[in-house]
């Protein structure tokens, strides 16, 4: 860069936020690092919030990451308000102002919500996680809204939990996220471990303080004690709306995470150029690599490596493991590289423009072998 990069500003204190401090200072950057989040905890693997932490019993560790190394200045609780790209101010909603040479957009995203009733429950963060799995103690009947993955790992460990347990899901539960073939899988496992699947083309919250209760597009009511939506999630961009940055709610990237030269933006918030277009693909694995990606392109400018990126998404519900590498969903049948039908297996999809998807279900495998394997050399 032309200039000295003295002051760096980190906007958002998950798993984007965090990698892209870390990898800032691996690219050389040693000056002033602050990150401010919104949330009072230090940064949290959320990926575990549906999955172990509601089944952990006593343990409730599976969340925590390792404490940071990257000496920076922790601004916690605290959410932005506004940028100032000219001035190259971020303030904050106690009145702060914190000036940058460089800053990172990491603000994540939010739980879209059906209603503004607080009987309606989101899982996003590690508040709600909690007030869940305190909820599940007393084994309600259950009602959650939602088809997707989050949607089915939360009916997961409800059901674990001792519940009874029904899904209403816009169509087949999955089928978007992963195809029809992995999506019959795991409707069938979860059918068999005794949850009740409602498909609906729609369906809303109603009631009032006390009573929520499910109301499906044919006028069907369901009710029970507790009803958890999982129907997508909203970036958190609303901040930056005066900025002139954002469109329809996200930010486009280039490919290497790069707003404009003093700033990225990485995770949620992003939409970067892919094989099928500009996309946000609001992945765990998608935040680490943009992170990377971006902090080092900050710093160093086109010297830096543009994302090479190939998406990893894995699952676990209903007594199946799923990791999967390549994009999603498939179509058609796979070929079945390891097992078979009904067992441990390893399958690839192979796509027309020559890039392959690799999936394992409740097979032990290394990651970069299921890489290989997504490209035709595994």
């Amino acid at each position: 860069m032309s200039t000295p990069i003295k002051r760096v500003v980190v906007v958002g204190n998950g798993i984007a936020g965090l990698t892209a401090a870390d990898s800032l200072r691996e690219s050389g950057f040693d000056g002033e690092l602050t990150i401010v989040g919104d949330e009072p905890h230090p940064a949290y693997s959320r990926p575990a919030l549906s999955k172990a932490l509601l089944l952990d019993g006593d343990d409730m560790s599976s969340h925590e990451l390792p404490p940071p190394t990257h000496g920076a200045n922790e601004i916690r609780g605290v959410r932005a308000s506004g940028l100032d790209v000219e001035r190259r101010l971020v303030s904050l909603e106690d009145g702060t102002a914190l000036p940058y040479d460089r800053l990172v957009i990491a603000t994540g995203s939010r739980a879209r919500r059906l209603s503004d009733l607080p009987e309606e429950l989101t899982l996003r963060g590690l508040d709600d996680a909690l007030t869940l799995r305190g909820r599940l103690a007393a084994s309600p009947s259950v009602v959650v809204v939602g088809g997707g993955p989050l949607g089915m790992e939360i009916a997961s460990g409800c059901l674990a939990a001792g519940c009874r347990v029904t899904l209403v899901s816009q169509g087949t539960p999955l089928i978007v996220q992963l195809g029809p073939y992995l999506a019959d899988v795991f409707v069938k496992a979860a059918l068999d471990r005794g949850l009740t699947v409602v498909e609906t083309g729609g369906a809303r919250l109603e009631g009032q303080a006390g009573d929520a209760r499910v109301v499906l597009e044919d006028g069907a009511v369901l009710q029970a004690g507790l009803v958890i939506s999982a129907v997508g999630d909203v970036p958190n961009t609303d901040w930056l709306a005066d900025t002139g940055m954002v469109e329809k709610g996200v930010l486009q990237v280039d490919s290497r995470g790069l707003v404009r030269p003093d700033i990225a933006a990485v995770g949620d918030p992003a939409a970067f150029p892919t094989p099928y277009g500009r996309r946000r693909i609001p992945l765990w694995s998608s935040a680490i690599e943009q992170a990377k990606v971006a902090a080092a392109a900050l710093v160093r400018g086109d010297e830096a490596p543009p994302l090479r990126f190939q998406p990893y998404f894995w699952t676990e519900q209903f007594g199946l493991s799923l990791k999967a590498v390549g994009y999603l969903p498939v179509q058609g049948e796979p070929t079945y590289v390891e097992g078979g039908p009904g067992g441990s297996s390893l399958m690839r999809w192979s796509h027309d423009d020559g890039s392959g998807t690799a999936v394992a279900l409740n097979h032990r495998i290394p990651i970069p072998r299921l890489r290989r394997l997504s490209q035709g050399t595994g």
